[in-house]
Order: C-alpha cells, then sequence, then structure tokens
C-alpha cells in the first residue's frame, strides 16, 4: 500500500521508518509546517534526519501530500478536543477523494464519530482507527471480532503515565508530586501531563470504545463522560488500600451506555493492575466471558504497529 502520513512526531516517524519492512511505500510526508513527496517512496532515513536536525520533513507546502499517490492516509497528527481539527479535515479531504484513511488521532473518532462515519458511508475509502486505543494492544480489533453488540463492558487501565505515578506511589511510598516530577525526568510524562493524569486521555479512549459499542445507534462524545484525576491521591491512600491487598489504579469503564473513569480500588495482584507504563484492558463479552489484553499501550513504535496493522487490514 501507498501511505501517505500526516504528522512527524514520535507516532508518525515511526510509520515512516517502520512502513518498508511492512511492504508498504510511504510517498508522502508532512509536519505541520512543511512536506515531502516523492511518487518512488521518500528517503525515509534522510527524512527523518532532516526533521530532527533543521525542524522539518521538506521543501513543500503540506497540502501538497493530498495530490500524491496514495492507497491510505495516515493521520498521526496531535489530538484536539471539540471540533477535533485539522484531523478531522484530514479525513473528509481523504474520503472525498475515495482513498481509506488511518487514524492515530484519536480527536476525529472521540469527538465526532457520527461526521466521520457519515464521510465514510459517501466514500469508497475506509476508516480504522484501532491505535487510538491502547497503542499496540489489539483492543478494538478484538471487540470487532468479538462483535460489538456481543460485549457488554469494557474497563481497565488505558494511560501509561498515571499507571506509572500511581504504580510507582504504592511500590515507593511516595507522594504524587515527586514521582510525577520523577516521571517527567523520565520522559514517561510531558511537561504539561494535564491531559495524562487528569483522565482526558483515558476518557477519550472510553469514548471511542463506547461509540464502537453503541454501533451507530448513539453518538458518545468527551462530554458525556465521567472523568476525575488522581491528582488528589496521596501516597497513604495507596498505602491504606495494600494494607487490604488492593492498590488503585485509574480505571475507564464502558457499560451500559456510560463512560466513567476514576481512581479506583482494585486487587493488587489482579489483571487491571499493571505496572510502569502498561495498560490492561478487560473485556466482557457474550458466550466469550471475560477476555484480557495487557502490554504496552503507547510508544512511537508500538502505536505504529497498530496502524501497520489496520492498514494490513485494509489492504486484505
Amino acid at each position: 500500500m501507498r501511505l501517505c502520513v500526516l504528522g512527524a512526531g514520535a507516532v508518525g516517524s515511526a510509520v515512516v521508518e517502520l512502513a518498508a519492512e511492512h511492504g508498504h511505500v510511504v510517498t508522502a510526508f508532512a509536519d505541520s509546517d512543511s512536506a515531502v513527496v516523492d511518487a518512488d517512496g521518500i528517503d525515509a532515513d534522510a527524512v527523518l534526519s532532516k526533521k530532527r536536525e533543521d525542524g522539518v520533513v521538506g521543501d513543500a507546502d503540506p497540502e501538497s501530500v493530498f495530490d500524491a499517490d496514495y492507497d491510505v492516509l495516515v493521520e498521526a497528527t496531535p489530538t484536539t478536543l471539540g471540533d477535533a481539527e485539522p484531523g478531522f479535515s484530514h479525513v473528509e479531504r481523504a474520503l472525498a477523494d475515495d482513498r481509506h484513511v488511518v487514524l492515530a488521532n484519536k480527536g476525529p473518532v472521540a469527538e465526532r464519530y457520527a461526521d466521520v462515519r457519515a464521510l465514510e458511508a459517501d466514500s469508497e475509502g475506509t476508516v480504522r482507527f484501532g491505535a487510538t486505543v491502547g497503542g499496540a494492544l489489539p483492543i478494538l480489533s478484538t471487540i470487532e471480532d468479538v462483535g460489538p453488540s456481543r460485549v457488554s463492558a469494557v474497563y481497565g487501565v488505558l494511560n501509561g503515565t498515571a499507571n506509572f505515578v500511581l504504580s510507582r506511589m504504592a511500590a515507593e511510598g511516595l507522594d504524587y508530586e515527586h514521582v510525577l516530577a520523577e516521571a517527567q525526568d523520565l520522559g514517561v510524562a510531558e511537561a504539561d501531563p494535564t491531559f495524562d493524569v487528569d483522565g482526558t486521555d483515558t476518557a477519550l479512549k472510553g469514548v471511542i470504545v463506547a461509540n464502537v459499542l453503541a454501533e451507530g445507534e448513539t453518538e458518545f462524545t468527551l462530554d458525556d463522560a465521567a472523568v476525575e484525576g488522581i491528582q488528589e491521591l496521596s501516597g497513604g491512600m495507596l498505602d491504606l488500600a495494600q494494607e487490604d491487598g488492593q492498590t488503585i489504579r485509574l480505571i475507564v469503564e464502558v457499560a451500559d451506555g456510560s463512560v466513567r473513569v476514576g481512581p479506583r480500588l482494585v486487587s493488587a495482584n489482579g489483571a487491571v493492575a499493571p505496572s510502569g507504563t502498561e495498560n490492561a484492558v478487560q473485556i466482557e463479552a457474550d458466550y466469550c466471558g471475560r477476555l484480557g489484553i495487557t502490554g504496552r499501550g503507547a510508544g512511537g513504535p508500538e502505536t505504529a504497529s497498530a496502524v501497520l496493522t489496520d492498514v494490513e487490514r485494509l489492504a486484505d
């Protein structure tokens, strides 16, 4: 497949770097200020080196990528709230040209799901977005394979930064601010970690799951989620939980037509108490019972692998 990749952050860059290993050709690549287009395939090493050294991927205008010869648009620009722009417009443009779309950007399917599906219905292109929930974890594809109508609940840990903070607080008896500073030093947390620690990122993923389960009957956005973060938790709270063989994790629960995110008591050795930056999700489904998925839920190469898996599904 010929790929047009939008976004030169960790995920977009990793897609460009790994595409050839999966048998695909990147014919266009853009960041917010520049682009490079080559019908024969861009030189990934040269382009990524240019991005690191010069801060741009090429000399062309970003809009030029839409005129490139490509089969799949990979939308890996940063997630934005509300109108989900510019990601939504990128999706709209590709579908209008009857191209496929693979999303790493959560915004379009968390904030404008019905609009995306309407555009898809009028296009010969297909939209896939497995990378938006759990990175490398096959959460949405598992729901797809089982059948959304057979899934009654999805719950678990879907943010590596928050999980790192909580697992470190529990293991070392440290307070939130101390561990957050450590996470920032290690690059686990952003300079502004609000999106992760206040539950917004987790809620967006929960909303996407809820939209998939609703199968078009109801549309969910971030405004429909009940969200509480971890900023007010203290080391003492985790110590008390440990006395009863429990711990605290930031849990998303999607069930009964609702999305809820907040700190929850869970078994310290249970399936939804992963350590470090790992994610862990349980899917309750008819006939299947409880399905558990655990692993790396973030990171450039990990999320890029989910993007390229979606590309493979389109190729089939």
